[in-house]
């Protein structure tokens, strides 16, 4: 029988993306996350190194998912409210993501994996907020690379903080989520507007 490589990795990697966003890089073993993924501890290793190895490969892929879903090429023609609100509903129906940006914060003190990648992965964004200041769709009053991080910011930190939401604005029903999207849209758009 052929052992299917790329659907134990797979399995490795949902293991791993679930482990690490509930107990970080320090707190979940080698050995936990392949007993989640039905392999040998060995197996892991061989495929993806040690725990920091695997960890960075998740989060990698976890940004790759985000730009994939999410993309964008420039505010000059699209509206970055309707960005925001779509970067807010991913993080509400993956909320991994940032548990693991949240534990690589705790656990890394200086340079974290792939570091000069991910600086490429969110300079094109920065780059389609200087596209939009550029052609006047959006303000100049803040640095193309501030006003975008304030957006991510808007949109993802209701996941973020999901128990100071539901303090603030109630229980997570589906119409406060209707109306949360709704203020990170109309937040953004004033934050983003020019003149």
């Amino acid at each position: 029988m052929a052992w299917d490589t790329e659907g134990t990795k797979r399995s490795i990697l949902d293991a791993a993306v679930d482990e690490f966003a509930a107990h970080g890089p320090d707190g979940t073993t080698i050995e936990r996350i392949a007993r989640k993924a039905g392999v040998n501890k060995e197996r892991v290793y061989n495929y993806f190194g040690g725990k920091r190895e695997l960890f960075a490969r998740v989060l990698r892929d976890e940004l790759a998912k985000v730009a994939r879903d999410v993309p964008v090429e420039s505010f000059a023609t699209e509206d970055i409210g309707e960005y925001a609100g779509r970067v807010y509903d991913y993080h509400r129906l993956h909320p991994e993501l940032g548990r693991l940006l949240r534990w690589e914060g705790l656990a890394f003190d200086a340079a974290v994996p792939d570091e000069e990648q991910r600086r490429e992965h969110y300079s094109y964004k920065t780059a389609a907020v200087a596209d939009g200041q550029e052609h006047g769709a959006l303000t100049r009053e803040l640095d193309a690379d501030h006003l975008i991080f304030l957006v991510l910011s808007l949109a993802g930190w209701w996941s973020a903080v999901p128990q100071v939401a539901r303090m603030i604005t109630g229980d997570e029903t589906e119409a406060e989520h209707q109306r949360r999207r709704a203020s990170v849209v109309a937040a953004t758009r004033r934050l983003a507007a020019p003149g």
